[in-house]
């Protein structure tokens, strides 16, 4: 049986860091980010359950810090109607940071026409590119009418869960199509710093992650032929090219699959040729799209139940 694996996020020194990195590796568990910034590292991982109290140990002595990243090994689209000036809430930014702190990857998506709510709509593109996440965060502003009757067009298509954060204090059941509702966030002309506006953000990450967690649910049920962290790992072995990608996050996990951020056209075969030690290949057990972000490529894993006896 496969170990269970906890996310963390460690934060400290870059001074012998790798330590912690060889202590993950016999351990058998997995290194889904590494950020350095100057002298300090941020380092976010995935801990076999039970031998999360080793690596904790090794923190201390390093004088870091190691924290649990619920949202670890998932993509979040943050959805504003639009980017412009005059309508951007100003607080998505700060959503989306504070997704990140859970240990999300996130990316902010600002709608084609949004200049108005009676005119405001979503493409077709930027349906599919919602959908390629693994849940999405509708950042709304403070009219209650607008919440409630208007905005809620722009979920069509939308086959992703949808959280909607926004001003007024609503009950999810007000918003239509959303499956949860987050209140005390809505557009404001600073960044997030007061006491119940962190708190609402707090609560926000909570909401994320009991989505996030039925997902989980659902997955474990049914597993995935392949988990997405090794499949990152054998990416990074055998196809070395990534290693000289210099965008953030050049393997982006998903709960069901991951973002590769190479040229579809040139290196969808290779991605698809890797090779596990079961004896089949990655085009066996996952489907290798174009991503609609910048013809990335982007892989869905299959179920076991999909695969039946063939793997």
């Amino acid at each position: 049986m496969a170990a269970v694996l906890e996310p963390y996020i460690y934060e400290g020194g870059i001074h012998k860091h790798s330590l912690i990195l060889e202590l993950l590796e016999d351990l058998g568990g997995y290194l889904v980010q590494k950020t350095p910034a100057s002298t300090e590292v941020t380092l976010v991982m995935l801990i076999p359950k039970k031998d999360v109290q080793l690596v904790e140990d090794l923190c201390k002595k390093l004088l870091g810090k190691l924290t649990p990243a619920p949202l670890t090994g998932t993509e979040i689209a943050v959805v504003s109607p639009t980017l412009a000036s005059h309508h951007l809430p100003h607080s998505a930014c700060d959503v989306a940071e504070y997704l990140r702190r859970g240990g999300a990857n996130t990316n902010m998506i600002g709608l084609a026409r949004g200049m108005g709510r009676r005119v405001a709509l979503s493409a077709d593109y930027e349906r599919k590119l919602i959908n390629e996440h693994d849940v999405a965060v509708f950042s709304f502003g403070t009219f209650k009418d607008c919440i409630i009757n208007k905005k809620p067009k722009l979920f069509e298509g939308i086959e992703i869960p949808i959280i909607v954060s926004g001003g007024p204090d609503l009950k999810t059941e007000d918003v239509p199509g959303a499956d949860m509702y987050v209140g005390g966030i809505g557009r404001v002309a600073h960044r997030m710093r007061k006491g119940p506006e962190l708190d609402a953000m707090d609560v926000l990450n909570e909401k994320v992650g009991e989505i996030i967690n039925l997902k989980r649910e659902s997955i474990s049920k049914d597993p995935l032929v392949v988990l997405p962290a090794r499949l990152m790992k054998e990416v990074q072995e055998q196809v070395p090219d990534i290693h000289n990608v210099l965008t953030p996050a050049p393997i982006t996990l998903q709960l069901d699959g991951m973002r590769v951020k190479l040229p579809f056209d040139e290196y969808h075969e290779a991605i698809g040729n890797i090779e596990f030690d079961e004896g089949f290949r990655l085009s066996d057990v996952a489907s290798i799209t174009p991503s609609k972000m910048k013809n990335y490529i982007l892989i869905k894993i299959k179920r076991r139940s999909e695969v039946g006896s063939a793997i």
